[in-house]
């Protein structure tokens, strides 16, 4: 035969066929999902004598973070300012303590005390979020 045993060669192929493409399905699947951007935009802008910060944002879902020093006994004011989407926060030391953890916030203004010095982070998380959170110390027992 010209072309040799036809019903070998597509048996092999056949056989080889899964292996070759469910690996290349699967590479684009990760490859797509993991490329899904961002929605929406924040602005975060530290106050300049570096007692707080605004964060500002639209349509945005995501998580973000700061970092502010506090000293045992400051007081935070978190003013929020929620037109439209669903805002988390948390607010946490670096040494474990865990201040304010609060989900589904709306418009207002509350307080947290902090009862240790540390190095805290202020995580913000977004879905479809369009507003504001101001966040400054207010009072402070070093003072």
């Amino acid at each position: 035969m010209l072309f040799g045993n036809q019903d070998a060669k597509t048996r092999w192929i056949r056989n080889i066929s899964p292996i070759i493409i469910l690996p290349l399905v699967m590479a684009i699947v990760l490859s797509v999902s993991a490329c899904n951007p961002t929605k929406g935009s924040i602005m975060i802008f530290e106050k300049p004598n570096g007692n707080g910060f605004i964060m500002d944002f639209k349509e945005w879902s995501a998580n973000n973070k700061c970092q502010l020093s506090l000293n045992g006994g400051d007081v935070l004011q978190i003013e929020v300012n929620r037109e439209e989407g669903e805002i988390a926060l948390a607010v946490s030391g670096k040494k474990g303590s865990e201040p304010y953890i609060g989900n589904r916030l709306e418009c207002g203004v509350f307080t947290v005390t902090v009862s240790e010095t540390d190095e805290y982070l202020i995580r913000i998380m977004g879905k479809d979020a369009t507003g504001q959170v101001t966040l400054k110390i207010v009072e402070s027992e070093a003072k």
